[in-house]
């Protein structure tokens, strides 16, 4: 059974090594991004219940799934069941040189000129993961991976080297 669970900051490949996974083991995939935010002016997140529900029917609507996002309040949800974890940490300037170069995100943006509009405010904030003290920071993203007992791997390289 593959339930993998994939955590990060932004840029750090996290989808693109879920897409991977799932192609290749032929396992659902959840963008926590997807799930994570209401549709409002400014961004807010959705109440934790209602994601919690949404991540709780994809769990128990597939027995095989890759979850990815940079969440730990919400990828704590999907550990519980996860058979394996990955925590993606090549370090900030990776991070921030894949952004740059990210591909269009039809599923986050409008338009990739929409995107393109938010990279500034996106390489500021991935700048600050390691000093960040919130759900999306390298200090919680360490937590959870030194708190799960399964079966973990943490990449401090760009996953393309391996």
């Amino acid at each position: 059974m593959h339930r993998i669970v994939i955590f990060g900051n932004s840029g750090s490949g996290k989808s693109t090594l879920a897409r991977q996974f799932s192609s290749k083991h032929g396992l659902a995939h959840l963008d926590l991004d997807t799930l994570a935010w209401q549709e409002s002016t400014p961004p807010a997140r959705k109440p934790i219940e209602e994601s919690f529900a949404e991540i709780k029917l994809f769990i128990n609507n597939h027995q095989n799934w890759v979850v990815e996002g940079c969440y730990s309040d919400l990828l704590s949800m999907a550990m519980k069941t996860a058979s394996e974890v990955i925590f993606l940490n090549p370090g900030v300037e990776t991070c921030m040189d894949n952004c740059k170069n990210r591909p269009f995100e039809p599923h986050k943006y409008q338009s990739k000129d929409e995107q393109d509009k938010n990279l500034g405010m996106l390489l500021d904030w991935v700048g600050q993961y390691p000093d960040r003290v919130d759900e999306f920071s390298l200090k919680s993203h360490q937590k959870l991976f030194s708190d799960f007992a399964g079966k973990k791997t943490e990449y401090l390289f760009n996953q393309r080297d391996i």
